[in-house]
């Protein structure tokens, strides 16, 4: 096999809210650390040990702006993307590194409520597609009780 692949699948709870930087060119960028947990029964004591890993996660432009809006300190959420190592100089004239998620795809876990509701209606499409399953959803909801009261047992 002669290609390379550089993927990342990451599903955990942010550790701090989004913080943007944003750049005259219209452009922004999203930062924020994730937390994934990993838990396993320690066979020598039989205890139950749990190891939390760190990732600093970069989310670009309209994703940025997407992920501050809807995400907060704890919410639970996947994130798709590959590793990119930065290196830069620091103030004490040391080099210093960094290992970095850049984000291509995420989906929101956390519920959240009606507002969550709200935000993938709205990117669902129309108005009427959005009010047709809410129509469907009160036309249904007496059938079943109607069945209820038919069942044998």
């Amino acid at each position: 096999m002669s290609g390379t692949l550089n993927k990342v699948m990451l599903i955990g709870h942010l550790g701090d809210d989004v913080k943007m930087n944003y750049f005259e060119g219209g452009g922004s960028i999203g930062r924020f650390p994730l937390a994934t947990n990993e838990t396993y029964t320690n066979r020598q004591t039989g205890e139950r040990v749990s190891n939390t890993e760190w990732h600093n996660v970069v989310v670009r432009n309209k994703a940025a702006e997407v992920c501050e809006k809807y995400l907060s300190k704890g919410d639970k959420v996947y994130v798709e993307g590959r590793l990119k190592t930065r290196q830069w100089q620091g103030e004490d004239g040391n080099m210093r590194y960094t290992t970095e998620i850049q984000v291509t795809d995420f989906t929101f876990l956390t519920n959240k409520g009606d507002a969550a509701g709200g935000a993938s209606q709205a990117s669902s499409g129309s108005n009427q597609s959005s009010s047709t399953p809410q129509n469907k959803q009160q036309v249904e909801q007496p059938s079943p009780s109607n069945e209820e009261d038919d069942l044998p047992f």
